[in-house]
């Protein structure tokens, strides 16, 4: 990695809090750090952006900005098979 992209990357990872504090997953997330790039870095090539979002991403991964996504609720009692 370029040490200029890396220093975006910090930048950008260090305002997280700021310009992603209304994104409610990974998704909109991602969406905001590439908008934030295009009003910030608005002369970096696409293949530089893209290293950007994905630098940003697993920095915040890292630091479980997003948290833990559950699929349902974790406590709820399995279902039992009607068939057993």
């Amino acid at each position: 990695m370029r040490p200029d992209l890396a220093a975006i990357i910090g930048a950008l990872a260090d305002r997280a809090d700021d310009f992603l504090a209304t994104a409610k997953d990974r998704a909109q997330g991602r969406a905001a750090i590439e908008e934030e790039i295009t009003l910030e870095y608005p002369g970096l090539a696409s293949a530089d952006r893209a290293e950007i979002v994905h630098g940003v991403m697993a920095v915040l991964e890292d630091e479980d900005f997003f948290g833990t996504e559950f699929v349902g609720d974790p406590f709820a009692d399995e279902a039992e098979d009607p068939e057993s």
